[in-house]
């Protein structure tokens, strides 16, 4: 009976999850193998025409400009929000706690009201424009909003708090002392840095840019906004097939085809999780 507790702590959380995401998950993978109605809707006809089209070279040139937009800005935010949790931890114990909260505190707005924020800042009316022409810049700057630059920017802003709170967490967690007696072996502050402390917070690295990958990979909202519509993502492409073009077959394979790369990512991530939890014990 008491090694069943756990069990029974833990089915609430697996019913609301079974119903709410693992059902969802697999009517939509049935929809996929389906066809759609000449008219919109769906005919329960078996097909694989759905999945070959996802590998179609002009929706696969969507997927992978999206990959590259999402790896481009979890890249960017694994590095800005390294270097802020890093700062973050190495401040006194007392100081931390203020500064976490201001590094989650875009998460107290709405996530239209940041997004259109950028579009004030960004527009050739904007903030930025007027502080070039405030410090004496009268040549014509190059456009910013309704690009891809504008697009990472966005989702670098909206995303980073995940990152800082994942890299911050095994930085926090770091014994100083072992850094210490690396620098009384003789060991630069870059050495250090390289071959212990970096090593050891893998994890949250890891965690951090798959966060940012998979809910960036997965926007519609900021690339219609901050891209104008001048190029598509693939949540875009979903997005559309389920509410304009009412190809809800079509809609499903590609958001598998999504759902499927975030699970390779969530295996890699806990992967080398384990390694470096390895590494660790290891090394003790």
């Amino acid at each position: 009976m008491k090694d069943r507790k756990p069990l029974y702590l833990m089915t609430p959380a697996l019913a609301w999850l079974t119903a709410f995401m693992v059902v969802p998950c697999l009517l939509i993978l049935a929809l996929a193998f389906f066809r759609r109605g000449i008219y919109g809707g769906v005919e329960y006809v078996f097909t694989l025409e759905n999945l070959a089209m996802v590998v179609d070279p002009l929706y696969a040139r969507i997927f992978l400009k999206s990959a590259g937009i999402a790896g481009l800005a979890a890249g960017i935010a694994v590095v800005v929000g390294y270097a802020a949790a890093y700062a973050i931890a190495a401040m006194p114990r007392h100081r931390q706690p203020a500064l976490l909260f201001f590094a989650v505190l875009p998460f107290w707005s709405n996530y239209l009201i940041r997004t259109y924020a950028w579009i004030v800042l960004l527009n050739r009316e904007g903030l930025i424009v007027h502080l070039f022409r405030w410090f004496g810049y009268e040549g014509e700057l190059p456009q910013m909003l309704y690009t891809e630059t504008a697009v990472v920017i966005g989702l670098v802003y909206n995303y980073l708090p995940f990152v800082i709170l994942a890299c911050y967490a095994p930085l926090s967690r770091l014994n100083p002392e072992v850094a210490e007696a690396s620098h009384d072996l003789g060991a630069s502050q870059w050495t250090t840095f390289r071959r212990i402390t970096l090593p050891m917070t893998v994890p949250g690295i890891a965690a951090g840019f798959v966060f940012v990958f998979v809910l960036s990979i997965g926007n519609f909202v900021t690339p219609a906004l901050l891209g104008g519509g001048q190029f598509q993502m693939i949540g875009n492409l979903v997005y559309a097939q389920f509410l304009t073009a009412n190809d809800w077959p079509f809609g499903a394979a590609l958001s598998m085809a999504l759902i499927a790369v975030m699970m390779v990512l969530l295996t890699a991530q806990t992967f080398a999780s384990e390694r470096a939890s390895g590494q660790r014990g290891r090394d003790a």
